[in-house]
């Protein structure tokens, strides 16, 4: 898949028409695939670009912080390939572009940077300076400028709106499985294993301390199972998000202890997917408490893991 960054004057030269999907498209969930399904259909054999941003515009736009996010852009990417499209269109969006007019926008991204003739959108699309623009508006700049606009309808499960901020305050509340639903896979964590304090491995139970950058959404304090990859192999395991409050507490982590195997991960960058939730973190009144409570856990990550 290719990828176009910096200003779109240096994206193609070859005149190449494209079909053109725009959002944000973080945690690329069920809702942004069906704009990518539509556009396809649409596409007539054009090149598929899913045009995203660097920095989520709604921040930039209100100046605050960015809503904690489902993927990295190295996943994003990923993503995006596995769902047919052909080029990563990625935006520096920040208060210059935020300033861009529909018109500008429209000119400068899809008409001189790509040559779209087929644009898909979600029917919410707003964009340009203020959020002036609406569907309406791109389509009929699409009129004048010689392409199509699809707006594709917001997907929804049992009648629920599947959304990006959706995803994430199920993910955060522990509902793993509504997101994975809303997601069209398990909600992933990527991470570098870091050194513990080894405690795992004293009570039976050796633990890979997965680091988390920060910015991303993190899963709610408690007991998983998940399912973790390493080095292209996916292992059954149990997962703790917390602060161990049976030994005193402390900053919160995600351990990750593997089912029927151990190996040395200290330095390897792991993904966990979060299947199921089985427990809220706890604090036991004994070490003997607290093994009995995990070997209990195993056993019910291993029926969810099925």
């Amino acid at each position: 898949m290719r990828v176009f960054t910096g200003p779109p004057s240096g994206w193609t030269h070859d005149d190449q028409e494209h079909a053109v999907a725009i959002g944000v498209f973080d945690g690329v969930h069920r809702g942004h695939r069906a704009v990518f399904a539509t556009l396809a259909e649409a596409a007539d054999g054009r090149p598929l670009v899913a045009m995203t941003f660097s920095s989520h515009p709604d921040a930039v736009v209100a100046g605050r912080d960015e809503p904690p996010a489902l993927t990295t852009m190295e996943r994003r990417l990923e993503l995006f390939s596995e769902a047919g499209i052909h080029v990563a269109a990625i935006i520096d969006f920040d208060e210059t572009t935020m300033r861009l007019s529909p018109e500008q926008f429209v000119e400068g991204y899809l008409v001189e940077g790509l040559a779209a003739r087929v644009v898909a959108v979600g029917t919410g699309f707003r964009f340009g300076h203020g959020a002036s623009g609406t569907v309406d508006t791109l389509r009929l700049l699409g009129h004048q400028r010689g392409f199509e606009l699809i707006a594709t309808p917001i997907v929804t499960i049992h009648g629920t709106e599947v959304r990006s901020s959706t995803i994430r305050a199920a993910i955060a509340s522990g509902g793993v499985e509504l997101a994975s639903r809303m997601l069209g896979r398990p909600f992933e964590v990527d991470g570098e294993v870091v050194p513990g304090d080894g405690r795992g491995r004293t009570i039976g139970f050796p633990t890979a301390n997965v680091s988390m950058p920060e910015g991303f959404v993190r899963p709610a304090g408690g007991v998983y199972a998940v399912q973790c990859t390493i080095d292209g192999t996916v292992h059954d395991a149990v997962c703790n998000v917390g602060t161990r409050p049976t030994f005193g507490g402390g900053p919160e982590k995600i351990e990750v202890h593997l089912l029927d195997t151990e190996i040395d991960l200290y330095g390897s960058t792991v993904r966990v997917a979060f299947i199921d939730r089985i427990r809220n973190e706890q604090r036991f009144t004994s070490v003997d408490a607290l093994v009995a409570q995990i070997t209990s856990d195993i056993v019910t990550a291993r029926i969810a893991l099925r």
